[in-house]
């Protein structure tokens, strides 16, 4: 899929620029991808982008949702995870949480535990 096609929600986006999810945001710019929403519950914009507050309120299909959140706060977004039936999941280092993957694994939804950052910078996203 062409980078410009591609919907990226990047979930737990900061503005503190040595964060990894943040990092992510601008390296997803770098490489071509400009539907991007980082979701934050209360963060304004993120890398000049607007900030969703909530996975309920993004209407659009979501290609790939890449999360930056500890599996203590994910695992309440489950059900908001499942129904934004994104055409793929990564679980970043220390997002890990077996009980969602299950879910996924229930709604087909396809996951993988890798760093977004490496996916792009070797061509692999």
């Amino acid at each position: 899929m062409n980078p410009a096609e591609h919907h990226v929600v990047v979930l737990g986006a900061t503005a503190k620029p040595a964060r990894y999810a943040n990092q992510a945001i601008r390296l997803l710019r770098e490489k071509g991808y400009v539907h991007i929403t980082p979701v934050h519950p209360k963060l304004a914009q993120s890398e000049g982008l607007p900030v969703t507050h909530k996975l309920s309120d993004i209407r659009d299909p979501v290609d790939t949702l890449t999360l930056y959140v500890g599996p203590a706060r994910l695992e309440p977004m489950t059900t908001d995870i499942i129904a934004l039936k994104p055409g793929r999941v990564i679980f970043n280092p220390g997002t890990e949480s077996a009980s969602l993957q299950q879910a996924l694994d229930q709604a087909n939804i396809p996951w993988e535990e890798a760093c977004t950052l490496v996916l792009l910078r070797t061509g692999q996203f």
